[in-house]
């Protein structure tokens, strides 16, 4: 059984940093992306950013770039997400899906979410 464990939010001033964590248990495919969600109260969860577990290739959302990195570890299926210079439109609940493509099809997991809080 997969499971997805973050950690690393909490309450941090805007300006500030936080570096969040997502570990997975349980997951043996050799391929896969390792991403990053936001969900907002009253907001849809959207797309922040992820990596390849391969190649290392990265993707941000434009509201995030220059600002926030991600990270991963293939072997050890961690990913991790550093934000620097956070804002109060940041504040929000992260997630971390891993998602991949095998004779079944498409396969996602979720983490259980981790709150960020972007303010003085």
């Amino acid at each position: 059984q997969v499971q997805l464990v973050e950690s690393g939010g909490g309450l941090v001033q805007p300006g500030g940093s936080l570096t969040l964590s997502c570990a997975a248990s349980g997951f043996t495919f050799s391929s896969y992306f390792m991403n990053w969600y936001r969900q907002a109260p009253g907001k849809e969860r959207d797309f922040v950013a992820r990596v390849s577990s391969n190649s290392g290739w990265t993707n941000y959302a434009d509201s995030v770039k220059g600002r926030f990195t991600v990270s991963g570890d293939g072997a050890k299926a961690t990913v991790y997400l550093r934000m620097n210079s956070l804002k109060p439109e940041d504040t929000a609940v992260y997630y971390c899906k891993f998602s991949t493509v095998d004779t079944g099809g498409l396969r996602e997991y979720w983490g259980q979410g981790t709150q960020v809080t972007v303010s003085s």
